[in-house]
């Protein structure tokens, strides 16, 4: 009898990638979770030896206690609904896909980065509303990239990327990240300073967040952080959500305490729809798309489908999240 894994039908997940990938060992059944209760009924019909879901269901210690799961893979980088600390009490392997979207992240940020300095999205809305605007009449100034400073918050592969992609620019690069030295960047293509945090906000006149939800970082944008920022400076936010207060943005955007802001990730997702960030012109969004590409897509769901295959083999994942990280 093959082993039964059960998949969440959120928008990583793409069924039949993870059926040819576990075909042989598994089978796939594909669930509407979101919630502990459906997400223990659906795994419970099947006698479940797997998981595999995304951002939008919580993977909590009630469900890892009621559940007889191998397995529980994150079909993302990212494994913050995952009760890692109870998998482990609970003999459940957690696994996740890192790296399979740094190129598109990478990109996703130049993109909201360049879209928002040069009021891109504004001015084609202007246009398609029958205006033709004037250079000098969009909501932030437009300035030069040469000679102005980048900087990034947390400063990992993603960021990395997004520095090289940007080495052409005449940029000044800085970054953050409490977990480098400087030997850490000696193989960057690029010239990157490491700076503290606030000597970050003191000096960039672009604030590229690639951090990671965490306690140390929810919030670290907040009104304090704001304030500190140049006036005219672009705030770009591909990491988590949670690492940007969300009304001290815009009470900052309204004070004039930074030029505007891009955005792909936010505090809930999908954005709600009476969120102010909704429609400002100096606010650009994306619907957390950042990590989109069709081999982006087809490689989160192989790598995460054969590391339930190797556990499920009795052989080691490759992918193992360390509880330790949590």
């Amino acid at each position: 009898m093959p082993h039964q894994v059960v998949a969440s039908d959120y928008h990583m997940v793409r069924p039949e990638i993870l059926r040819r990938t576990l075909d042989g060992t598994a089978a796939v059944t594909l669930a509407d979770l979101g919630s502990t209760d459906r997400l223990v009924d659906a795994c419970e019909r099947v006698d479940a030896d797997a998981l595999i879901t995304d951002i939008a269901t919580p993977v909590t210690e009630e469900a890892l206690a009621r559940l007889d799961l191998s397995v529980v893979a994150r079909a993302a980088v990212g494994f913050e609904n995952i009760d890692v600390a109870a998998a482990e009490e609970h003999g459940v392997v957690v696994t996740n896909v890192p790296g399979y979207c740094t190129d598109e992240v990478a990109t996703h940020s130049v993109a909201l980065l360049l879209s928002a300095v040069r009021a891109i999205p504004e001015v084609d809305s202007r246009i398609g509303a029958g205006e033709w605007p004037e250079a000098d009449s969009t909501a932030n100034e437009i300035h030069r990239l040469r000679g102005r400073t980048l900087g990034f918050v947390s400063f990992g592969a993603i960021a990395r990327r997004a520095a090289e992609m940007v080495g052409g620019f005449g940029l000044d690069l800085v970054a953050f990240d409490p977990y480098l030295d400087d030997g850490a960047l000696d193989d960057l293509s690029v010239d990157v300073e490491l700076v503290d945090f606030e000597t970050l906000l003191d000096r960039s006149h672009y604030v590229s967040v690639n951090a990671p939800a965490t306690p140390e970082t929810r919030g670290m944008f907040d009104a304090e952080a704001f304030a500190r920022m140049r006036d005219d400076a672009v705030l770009v936010n591909t990491g988590r959500g949670a690492v940007v207060d969300e009304d001290a943005l815009l009470t900052a955007l309204d004070a004039g305490e930074l030029d505007c802001a891009a955005l792909d990730v936010f505090e809930s997702e999908p954005l709600p729809a009476d969120s102010p960030l909704r429609d400002r012109a100096d606010v650009v969004v994306t619907s957390h798309t950042g990590w989109h590409s069709v081999e982006a897509s087809a490689e989160v769901n192989e790598t995460a489908a054969a590391d339930v295959r190797r556990v499920l083999r009795g052989e080691t994942p490759e992918n193992r999240v360390d509880p330790d990280w949590v």
